[in-house]
């Protein structure tokens, strides 16, 4: 290839270069100076922001509630036994179903009573007999037939029969195991055939229509216990459950190690929602009131086992865990998490979300103008719209 071409090439490949990097810096430019289309124009209006929502409010109130003390325990049975037989044997029959009611006196188990039965047949022939003689020698001893020696010893031998009759009788009950009282069985420890011996565990049965509840409390506050006082009870397996009961007994001998006060409470379970076993928390309700915070129970909501609030903090609404206590009458006790200057949103929390801008609807059911006619300004730096 002549060098001449070569040289013309070789200036127009580098011409091309130059012009497409000077196109490309003159776009870079005009892109730069350009106003960008999210930034509004000098004096134009702002962008628009998500709208308010509308919500009512309520003031956190202060009240005078009882005060409580905190305590921990064990559900029991209110009856509870496990039955087990007084005599050995060999199970021939088993009349219940594990874990199902029972009524008093139903039958749950039978050990085989072959020889047992022959046992009273035998005193019950002997009775008869002795009966018989018995009466036999009456008529003689009226007549003179026979000295009142003999008569004694007539009458002698059958009420030693009788007496041998009725524990032949006693023995064969023993076979039989029956409920107690009303209640729950439990799991059986044995099945048809078994041989079992005295004293060995057949089922338990448990009473649990009301259920007790033994804790302490520390002895200074044994001054503001009575029996018949008031308590609630929670529940670790049964979240947002209380229940409530009361004292039904106080040992009058304090525990010296720990210097406490040990109790006994009951609780209804008509349901039988609870179980003997679980782990209770109690919160005592003492003869002393104390100032305390409260909002309306409709403002809390559960998120698993944790409760919140939507509070207003400048016009939005802050999700805040809170702490509850008792509950009484539509309101519920705030134990932290909220202040006495607080506010919190009482309806409306379905429609909400962390940080959303709120508008008031109502405030302690009133509109925010007559809230602040009668001197109160709206929370968190509303003020009522001019008319």
């Amino acid at each position: 290839m002549p060098s001449n071409l070569v040289s013309k090439v070789f200036v127009v490949a580098a011409s091309f270069v130059v012009v497409a990097g000077g196109a490309f810096w003159l776009g870079t430019q005009r892109t730069a100076m350009a106003p960008s289309s999210a930034t509004p124009p000098k004096g134009g209006a702002p962008a628009k922001s998500a709208p308010a929502v509308a919500v009512d409010a309520v003031r956190v109130q202060t009240t005078k509630l009882p005060t409580t003390i905190s305590a921990v325990g064990s559900l029991r049975s209110n009856e509870s036994v496990v039955l087990r037989p007084e005599v050995s044997g060999r199970v021939s029959e088993i009349g219940f179903q594990e874990g199902q009611p029972m009524k008093r006196g139903e039958f749950l188990l039978r050990l085989d009573a072959s020889v047992q039965r022959a046992d009273l047949a035998q005193a019950e022939a002997n009775l008869a007999l002795a009966y018989s003689r018995a009466e036999r020698a009456r008529d003689l001893h009226k007549k003179g037939f026979i000295s009142s020696q003999a008569l004694d010893e007539a009458e002698s031998t059958y009420k030693v029969s009788k007496a041998s009759a009725q524990v032949a009788t006693a023995r064969l009950s023993k076979l039989e195991l029956r409920a107690p009282f009303d209640g729950f069985v439990g799991l059986r420890q044995v099945s048809v055939g078994d041989y079992v011996r005295e004293g060995q565990d057949i089922v338990n049965l448990e009473k649990i229509d009301v259920l007790k509840v033994d804790f302490r409390v520390p002895e200074q506050f044994l001054k503001q216990l009575s029996v018949g006082q008031s308590l609630q009870i929670s529940l670790d397996a049964l979240p947002n459950v209380s229940v409530g009961g009361s004292i039904l007994a106080i040992n009058p001998l304090l525990d010296a190690n720990g210097r406490a006060v040990v109790m006994r409470a009951g609780v209804r379970n008509a349901d039988n929602r609870l179980r003997p076993g679980m782990f209770a928390r109690i919160r005592l309700l003492s003869k002393e009131t104390a100032d305390t915070m409260v909002i309306p129970e409709q403002a809390i909501f559960a998120v698993g086992d944790e409760f919140f609030v939507y509070k207003l903090a400048d016009d939005r609404a802050v999700r805040t865990k809170v702490e509850i206590g008792q509950r009484n009458t539509g309101v519920v006790e705030i134990l932290s998490g909220l202040t006495k200057a607080d506010t919190v949103v009482s309806a409306g929390q379905p429609k909400l979300r962390d940080g959303a801008r709120v508008q008031l609807a109502t405030l302690d059911g009133m509109r925010p103008e007559t809230t602040a006619s009668k001197g109160a300004p709206p929370p968190g730096g509303q003020t009522a719209p001019a008319k």
